[in-house]
């Protein structure tokens, strides 16, 4: 989260690519949790899990919960050509089942997802804002109202229903026309189509993630949700244009081999 808001505290490296040209590498995962650790001690790698772990829990009781309400009858996979429009309705069906569990489960456990980025991003400016759960509910209910708990689910909700709809049609087409039934490792790489798809359309849909996450942070009185960080967005939608616009919709995606972007020129010369 702390890249994703651009908060860079460590210089980049110098490094070489798979094509041995020189490149600049921001910080990885190792190093800045080495570097929180220095300045906040072990404690500081949890900010926010309090917070997260209620999300978390709450979003799995949800999505139980609708699951139980409204079941989903189940049906023997078809893989036959001569099936696919049987084939479709079924994975039609079923997405549209999951996504309404997504969405319900989503909107549930927002506020406390809000509260958690808060309470991380709280690391940028030392400050002790939202310190702890009730008390954030509090500050936030106090100063931005009910609306404040929602802030960025918008584009969280469209990142969920884009990838469910992406991941399971590209699953099912790829199953379908693909992979033969006369192969005899068929039913082991249908297994693993929708997996690897999921890992595909993440990379896809990371943006919807990374502006409801500045969403979540911007203009709530913490100095990671201000400027030089980022403007005050009226809306996603300006978060998101102000993102391409300066080529950062996937900031933050990396957690290893983080690339900084700088002009070819600003390398010393050997």
């Amino acid at each position: 989260l702390l890249p994703q808001v651009g908060h860079e505290p460590l210089p980049p490296t110098i490094g070489r690519n798979v094509l041995g040209r020189k490149v600049l590498y921001l910080p990885g995962f190792f190093t800045y949790a080495r570097h929180i650790v220095e300045v906040d001690g072990k404690r500081g790698l949890f900010r926010g899990l309090t917070p997260r772990l209620i999300s978390s829990t709450l979003s799995t009781i949800t999505r139980g919960s609708v699951k139980k309400a409204f079941p989903l009858e189940d049906m023997e996979h078809v893989s036959n050509k001569d099936d696919v429009k049987t084939s479709l309705r079924k994975v039609v069906r079923e997405t549209s089942h999951e996504m309404m569990m997504q969405c319900v489960s989503r909107v549930v456990s927002h506020p406390l997802h809000v509260i958690s980025m808060r309470c991380m991003v709280q690391f940028v400016g030392r400050e002790v804002k939202y310190s702890g759960v009730f008390r954030a509910i509090g500050r936030i209910f106090k100063e931005e109202g009910i609306l404040g708990f929602f802030v960025g689910l918008v584009p969280h909700i469209l990142g969920d229903v884009i990838f469910l709809w992406c991941c399971n049609l590209l699953a099912h087409f790829i199953n379908t026309y693909a992979v033969d039934d006369n192969f005899s490792q068929a039913s082991v790489i249908r297994s693993y189509t929708k997996f690897v798809m999921g890992i595909a359309v993440s990379m896809l849909t990371y943006p919807f993630l990374l502006v409801g996450d500045l969403m979540a942070v911007n203009n709530c009185g913490l100095r990671a949700g201000l400027p030089p960080y980022a403007p005050v967005f009226a809306s996603w939608i300006h978060c998101w244009r102000y993102l391409s616009a300066q080529g950062q919709l996937f900031r933050g995606s990396s957690l290893l081999f983080r690339r900084a972007s700088i002009p070819a020129a600003s390398f010393p010369v050997d």
